[in-house]
């Protein structure tokens, strides 16, 4: 049972409460908020309560950590939102890309028959286009990892264990 269940359960407001514990309107507040009380306040708030500081403590440490789970849970709902949201602008731009290839591929063969129609020099243009279109494929739909999030995860690591060891030999020199 939590501070604030116990509170209404008596009919008291936060004022109340902080009134006849002794501490702060505002205190009162933070701990509802979910702000951890110091040992003190707990102590007033068994009194008041007539339960025992170690239930106060376990049901805080409970609060405390539903609204660490809450956090991760946002935070990780978040990081697959924008996940998402980068494929979809990825897959557009892919099917842009194809989409232009699609009507300019055509269009240049017209005109390489119709102007020199012995040299296909189209195919120079074609054939490096066509190849980045490819890849642009392989890209998106996961099939090229060179660059993805697993090598990334390797070069922030390099880099930050590169960043410790220098702060270390800074410090080092310092004494």
């Amino acid at each position: 049972m939590s501070i604030t269940s116990r509170r209404l359960e008596k009919g008291w407001t936060q004022e109340q409460l902080a009134e006849i514990t002794g501490i702060s309107a505002r205190t009162v507040q933070r701990i509802e908020a979910g702000n951890p009380a110091n040992l003190e306040t707990l102590k007033c708030l068994a009194a008041v309560f007539e339960a025992n500081v170690a239930d106060l403590i376990e049901e805080q440490q409970a609060a405390r950590g539903s609204q660490e789970t809450d956090k991760m849970n946002t935070e990780t709902n978040d990081y697959l939102e924008a996940d998402a949201l980068k494929y979809v602008k990825n897959l557009k731009e892919f099917y842009k890309h194809l989409v232009v290839f699609i009507i300019v591929v055509p269009c240049l063969i017209a005109f390489n028959s119709w102007l020199t129609p012995g040299v296909w020099w189209v195919v120079w243009a074609i054939g490096p286009w066509g190849f980045a279109v490819a890849m642009h494929f392989l890209t998106v739909f996961g099939f090229l990892k060179f660059f993805g999030p697993n090598w990334e995860q390797q070069q922030f690591k390099k880099r930050m264990r590169s960043h410790q060891e220098n702060s270390t030999k800074i410090e080092a020199l310092k004494k």
